[in-house]
């Protein structure tokens, strides 16, 4: 039986993926994954391609897809969820700034708080640094309570 709100397990080409840990990064980050609007599984894996070109990241791990309904603005449609457990050598803020730009790359807007989203990624935790700007907080604030975090990392094996 899955908890309230949670609908659905499922995988794509990469999720879930185990790709085991290297050497060579200072730092080991999860990063959250989501949307809904568009073929969520396709750009989940799109993403994941440009993830593996990318020198500054190592993929570690990828979650299954929890499918989910949405909170806030609840009249939109479900989500999917996903974590990626990474690794990086790039600060906290380089990390977010590059972040917002795959957002952008994949075509999300900000039209308004919890809007429809075609890629949404969040730092969850950054090894084991807490910051707390206007522009960034580590943890992410309900990173340790939101189903759409806690289902698809419980699921994971590193």
């Amino acid at each position: 039986m899955m908890a309230d709100g949670a609908r659905s397990i499922t995988s794509s080409s990469f999720f879930p993926k185990y790709f085991g840990f290297k050497n060579n990064f200072k730092f080991n980050t999860l990063i959250g994954v989501g949307g809904n609007i568009g073929n969520t599984k396709k750009i989940f894996d799109r993403f994941i391609r440009a993830l593996k070109e990318d020198k500054r990241f190592h993929i570690v791990e990828t979650s299954p897809i929890l499918i989910n309904k949405a909170f806030g603005y609840i009249y939109q449609n479900d989500f999917s969820n996903a974590v990626i457990n990474l690794q990086t050598s790039v600060s906290p803020y380089n990390l977010l700034k590059i972040m917002q730009n795959y957002e952008k790359i994949f075509r999300r807007t900000r039209s308004f708080k919890n809007a429809p989203r075609t890629l949404d990624l969040d730092i969850l935790y950054f090894s084991q640094k807490v910051r707390k700007t206007e522009k960034l907080t580590i943890p992410h604030i309900g990173a340790n309570q939101r189903l759409s975090v806690i289902i698809p990392l419980g699921l994971m094996k590193a």
